[in-house]
């Protein structure tokens, strides 16, 4: 799960996704990280934290770190949030097999980014746990 700052919408992505593969007994390793180093080794945002908590979902021991290249050997997918992440994750992609592994966490969709908008979150939110379960559900059968 990739945004810019990997402090509001990738920690919401990987606590969702990471506590639905839980929940469906899934044996699948989720992680965050962002395109920008502004919060490296923080955690995420208080408000992102707020409102996991709310939906019964602790991300507050998630750290901030930067999406790294050898994580295209590590990861059978990677989902970003926005057209911009998805630019920077893809220039960084060794190639084809690389860039098929990445996609936009809402198929066509971009997660608009909280930051600057408190009353984001909770809808940021809906829309994150949408795609997760969108994503998952073929896997529960």
């Amino acid at each position: 799960m990739v945004c810019l700052g990997n402090i509001c919408r990738s920690p919401l992505a990987h606590g969702i996704m990471e506590h639905l593969a839980k929940e469906n007994g899934l044996d699948w390793e989720i992680e965050s990280a962002g395109t920008g180093n502004w919060h490296v080794g923080e955690g995420p945002d208080r408000r992102s934290t707020r409102t996991a908590r709310e939906h019964g979902i602790d991300i507050s021991k998630q750290i901030c770190r930067l999406f790294r290249i050898s994580d295209f050997d590590y990861y059978d997918k990677i989902f970003v949030m926005d057209r911009s992440n998805l630019s920077d994750i893809l220039s960084m992609a060794r190639n084809a097999e690389d860039a098929k592994k990445v996609a936009l966490l809402l198929g066509d969709k971009i997660v608009p980014d909280p930051y600057y908008d408190d009353t984001q979150f909770e809808p940021v939110f809906r829309m994150i746990e949408a795609g997760c379960k969108e994503i998952i559900e073929p896997y529960l059968h």
